[in-house]
């Protein structure tokens, strides 16, 4: 059978679905689609046409290289197909994004006919996304006196691509409807467990919300024409959790516009809104497609005569609503009074979604396309050797006098790129900066690789210093859709430059390392910018930004992100740690006395947390900053010692070296080059010319938190509230209480795993183990427990040492890679398993508790539904707790009591953490530009 009656196959197969035919993106298919549009009298010829018109996919895929060809063949008079005329042939061309088509522009333009040269380089002034061999087959024009290089040249350093765009409208009209009250988390808009189904947008987007709220989001579309639906998070804030670009697609495929005629399912503008705003990492997808995020600010804290919150009976802040947005609402968005009305009545300032970057990522209909023009316009004006004109809203520099730096505006001061300020910069500038380590997974994989095809990138920046792609999110069970994903997948990402945990050529056995913890391995600098497809993108080492897929592929094509500098909030600790509290309570606990010092505002959100740890070590930090996540936070920062710092980096030297060792080292040396960077960082503190990362001593913070040890007295556990009458109040992290408040509450089950845990948790279960086998002669299990280690790494270490056997002797079921599960689990047995390395339970999107269940678990999810989904008779709820909790928590099929936990923990080291003696800043020193460029 031909490719293209399979092609018909699989569209009768979608017509089941509801679909249309999937985009196509193979070349040799779409060969055969043309040699049917060349034959006039061929049956299935008008259908070929509609497909190779409307339903190729742009880019680099191979599709796109045939369709170029194709296309330049017409316009050379070569082929003749008389419903494409030369003419449409070019405009095909001009929404085909960049390679082959930008390849077959630069061929026509440069040719030596002038009827077809001049009007190929109008359309070649429009395209931005132009790479280095393009760029230079244009320089070389030039300098070779071609009069339409030049013409092309000028027009680039003009900018003209971006600024004869029609500007956004002054008015926006739209209609509102409630996604949900309370926070948003992207698994709303993009489910996990609906993971392998994001490259295929049409597929993917009847997954968002439910098909409810599809279809009364068609119908208010239908009843308001002329205005756009604004998605909104009633009472909280919108896509918290994860950056997914797929959730953004999804709100824009059913309330954006579409970005060609000629690209299927590819929308962007979307337009969506919190009561609380949107959170940093959802905003950074939000610019990509050029959409509108808006902070409503329509429900405010009630405060009393003084000023003070009112607060009820939890202690919660009583909330009054400043004017209503219930579902059907007609606003209007006045895009340059920057505020938001009803009518003629002004409702609330909206300023801060109109910012001069913003705007301008609005009218070039992506913040990339934004990147991409700024780097081309900076190259036609130096190769004509003319000053840049200013035409992009200049990069917001803030220097402030008299004030030091802290971590995170150290970090970006030195990596700062196109910098024209002599001074140090302040948190609110907006810069484009260096990435050091990129970081990409499984889930959200495929979508990055279509996003550097849609760029038309087709290798890794070599300003990159490492880039991981993962398996972790699909580990837990090798189905036939991760059987059909996966490969293709790291297949892509090893020939693009990547370390990948899966070997094309099967050199190495396939690893399912989660992303995180391979990240904050590879993080060699202290100093370093990461950026990472999944918003628990938070090193302890550097500092490291979540980002959507588009990001992602940004950063590997450019090595390079524009972001603002964040202001930071300072994290200290007092006290000395009881010695059956695990560093996981330490982490609750900031977060409950967070809450207490500032009245119930949440400090964190949007900001860097500058957290002081200084004595413990990168793997055990980690626990820490990944948490962050989870408070809205935009990232997070270690200050760590000397010693440790050093200590930590010579683990990383080791954990690289395995990688090394087990073939995964890619033809660029990738991996030998981090060794080499990671011994001229433990130079650098050791020779005391560059010590480990603090703060100058006169920085400002937007708020100090200071954690009292003394007062964690018992595990802490943080509390989903799924019961709460106010629905708002419900699957946050704002409930922290001690575990002694669940007396008697019975579990069903208990996960340990997931990025939020490291070796020594692993350890500790090993040793309760054995504590319990000596207290009671032997160890049952009440209720399952699942164990996922996060590394291989941490397996081998823990067989080797011996705390491998007494995990197997008490395990009922123990991962086999030879024989992979093909089904996920509906049903659990009261024993423990030890799952393969990955993110297991904690995505949801592959393993899940049954319906209904209490989950005690180490992970960081507390979204409706990810890890747990409701039953029939009961909400599930996911609580989260410290290692030992939840071990001993299915051993006696229940909350333990304080005594029962100091028993079962005694003797055990849980955490070697104590405060720093002393306060780790520094003296102030002049700034240098390091790359002022």
């Amino acid at each position: 059978m031909s490719l293209y009656l399979e092609y018909l196959q699989e569209i009768e197969n979608r017509k089941s679905q509801g679909l249309h035919p999937k985009p196509i993106d193979g070349g040799d298919l779409l060969s055969e689609i043309i040699v049917q549009i060349k034959d006039s009298e061929h049956e299935h010829r008008k259908e070929s046409l509609d497909f190779f018109i409307y339903n190729t996919l742009p880019g680099t895929t191979s599709a796109a290289v045939v369709k170029a060809e194709f296309l330049k063949e017409i316009i050379l008079g070569e082929s003749n197909v008389k419903e494409i005329s030369p003419e449409f042939a070019l405009e095909l061309l001009s929404h085909m994004k960049g390679g082959p088509s930008v390849e077959v522009l630069i061929d026509l333009a440069l040719s030596d006919d002038t009827a077809i040269a001049a009007p190929a380089a109008e359309v070649l002034k429009t395209q931005v996304f132009l790479y280095e061999a393009d760029m230079e087959r244009l320089e070389s024009a030039y300098k070779a006196g071609n009069s339409i290089a030049k013409d092309i040249l000028e027009s680039y350093a003009k900018a003209e691509f971006f600024t004869k765009l029609p500007d956004i409208s002054e008015k926006i009209e739209v209609v509102t409807y409630i996604a949900a009250e309370g926070d948003i988390s992207t698994d709303l808009l993009s489910p996990g467990n609906q993971a392998h189904s994001r490259s295929d947008r049409e597929l993917h987007g009847k997954c968002m919300i439910t098909p409810e709220a599809q279809q009364e989001i068609k119908e208010l579309q239908i009843k308001h024409p002329t205005a756009k639906v604004m998605l909104i998070a009633e009472k909280g804030t919108m896509g918290v959790g994860s950056s997914r670009m797929s959730g953004v697609n999804n709100v824009a495929l059913w309330a954006g516009q579409q970005a060609s005629p000629y690209i299927p399912f590819v929308n962007f503008a979307p337009v969506v809104a919190g009561t609380n705003g949107i959170s940093p990492i959802f905003m950074t997808t939000v610019g990509v497609t050029g959409g509108i995020g808006l902070d409503l600010k329509n429900w405010v804290k009630k405060v009393d005569a003084n000023g003070k919150p009112v607060l009820d009976a939890n202690g919660d802040t009583i909330l009054e609503q400043a004017y209503s947005v219930e579902t059907g609402t007609v606003l209007t968005i006045n895009t340059k009074e920057k505020k938001l009305y009803n009518g003629d009545k002004e409702l609330v300032d909206v300023s801060s979604a109109f910012t001069p970057q913003q705007v301008e990522f609005m009218k070039a209909g992506s913040s990339y396309a934004v990147v991409f023009g700024k780097k081309l316009q900076t190259f036609a004006a130096e190769t004509l050797g003319i000053p840049t004109p200013t035409v992009y809203a200049p990069a917001q520099e803030i220097s402030n006098d008299n004030q030091g730096l802290t971590a995170v505006e150290k970090i970006f001061n030195k990596n700062a790129v196109g910098v024209k300020s002599k001074k140090a910069l302040h948190a609110g500038s907006d810069v484009r900066v260096k990435v050091n380590i990129v970081g990409s997974q499984d889930t959200t994989g495929l979508m990055t690789a279509q996003e550097l095809e849609s760029m038309a990138a087709t290798v890794i920046s070599p300003s990159v210093d490492g880039a991981y792609q993962s398996g972790c999110h699909t580990a837990s069970v090798w189905d036939s859709k991760a059987q059909a994903n996966i490969p293709k997948l790291m297949s892509f990402m090893n020939k693009f430059g990547l370390i990948t945990g899966r070997d094309p050529k099967g050199v190495y056995p396939p690893m399912t390392d989660v992303i995180h913890k391979v990240l904050n391995d590879i993080t060699v600098d202290d100093t370093a910018i990461i950026i990472g497809g999944d918003s628990h993108t938070r090193m302890s080492k550097g500092v490291a930004f979540g980002a959507d897929s588009g990001t992602v592929a940004l950063a590997l094509a450019t090595g390079e992100a524009t972001m603002p500098i964040p202001e930071s909030v300072k994290v200290t600790f007092k006290g000395e740690m009881k010695s059956y509290m695990d560093f996981r309570d330490v982490v609750h606990a900031t977060q409950a006395q967070m809450l207490k010092q500032f009245g119930g505002e949440n400090v964190f959100q949007g900001r860097v947390i500058e957290v002081h740890i200084g004595t413990l070590m990168a793997d055990q930090a980690f626990t820490f900053t990944d948490w962050t996540a989870e408070m809205k936070a935009k990232a997070s920062i270690c200050i760590s010692q000397d010693k440790t710092l050093i200590q930590s980096l010579e683990l990383a030297k080791k954990r690289i070296q395995i990688m090394i060792d087990k073939g995964m080292e890619n033809e660029a040396q990738t991996l030998h080059g981090l060794i080499k960077l990671a011994d001229k960082r433990i130079a650098g503190i050791t020779s005391g010319e560059q010590p480990a990362l603090v703060p100058d001593n006169n920085a400002h913070y937007y708020a100090d938190v200071v954690v009292d040890l003394d007062e964690i007295v018992e595990p802490m556990i943080a509390d989903p509230d799924v019961n709460n009458d106010d629905v708002s109040k419900r699957y946050t992290h704002d409930v922290i209480r001690q575990v002694s408040f669940y007396k008697d509450k019975p579990v069903d089950l208990g996960f340990v795993g997931s990025c939020m845990v490291h070796k020594g948790d692993m350890q500790i279960i090993a040793q309760m183990l054995r504590n319990l086998e000596k207290q009671n002669g032997s160890v049952s299990f009440k209720v399952p427990l699942v164990v996922a280690p996060p590394t291989y790494n941490i397996v081998d270490e823990l067989k080797a040492e011996g705390d491998w056997d007494i995990l197997k002797k008490y395990a009922g079921f123990e991962f086999d890679d030879a024989k992979p599960k093909g089904e996920a689990r509906t049903k659990y047995e009261n024993i423990m398993y030890l799952e393969r390395p990955g993110c297991n339970l904690c995505m949801g999107n592959q393993e899940k508790a049954e319906p209904g269940d209490t989950v005690i678990a180490t992970s960081t999810r507390l979204f409706q539904g990810r890890v747990v989904a409701d039953s029939k008779e009961k909400k599930g709820e996911s609580l989260l707790g410290s290692t030992p909790v939840v071990v001993l928590s299915t051993i006696l099929g229940r909350f333990p009591t304080l005594e029962e936990y100091k028993a079962a923990v005694d003797g055990i080291t849980l955490t070697d953490f104590a405060p720093p003696l002393d306060a780790m800043t520094m003296a102030p020193v002049e700034f240098i530009p390091v790359n002022n460029i």
